[in-house]
């Protein structure tokens, strides 16, 4: 799901970095840190809502199956928790239990697109072109995940 060619991956780079407050500072870090990543700030050209990874994961099968490509979506160090991709401002607005915002004032840990880390990692890379998931799209998803996982687990 990570996939992007050279130039996507490329494009996907100059996305990203055109949040940096210094973009050859942050290309810098991405080819000198040993983990591959570098910290850019939320809330310029996107938002990131973070879910816990037993309901991110569900959650973007059920994306990828409403639409032919969602924004993109990092997992952490752990697995422990995905983050989405979302507009500018979304952040400020969101209210659910057990997701958290990273907007304006925050800064993610992104690994350089196309590459694997040892940790932070894109389950959907960015495609350079500045798609987003929708946010509204997001939450029903999260809705319908979260139906299914309650489902299963009555089952036991």
């Amino acid at each position: 799901m990570t996939g992007t060619g050279a130039s996507g991956a490329r494009s996907a780079v100059e996305w990203l970095v055109s949040v940096a407050p210094d973009p050859d500072a942050c290309r810098w870090e991405w080819e000198r840190n040993p983990h591959g990543v570098a910290l850019l700030p939320a809330g310029r050209r996107w938002d990131v809502l973070i879910l816990p990874a037993e309901l991110g994961y569900p959650t973007l099968d059920v994306l990828t199956r409403l639409v032919d490509r969602p924004g993109p979506v990092l997992a952490d160090f752990g697995d422990a928790r995905t983050g989405f991709f979302v507009p500018p401002g979304t952040a400020t607005r969101w209210l659910g239990t057990g997701v958290r915002g990273a907007g304006a004032g925050t800064w993610i840990v992104v690994p350089y697109p196309g590459r694997a880390t040892g940790g932070v990692r894109w389950l959907v890379a960015p495609d350079g072109a500045g798609t987003l998931t929708d946010a509204a799209l997001l939450e029903m998803a999260m809705h319908e995940a979260a139906g299914r996982i309650g489902r299963a687990g009555g089952e036991s």
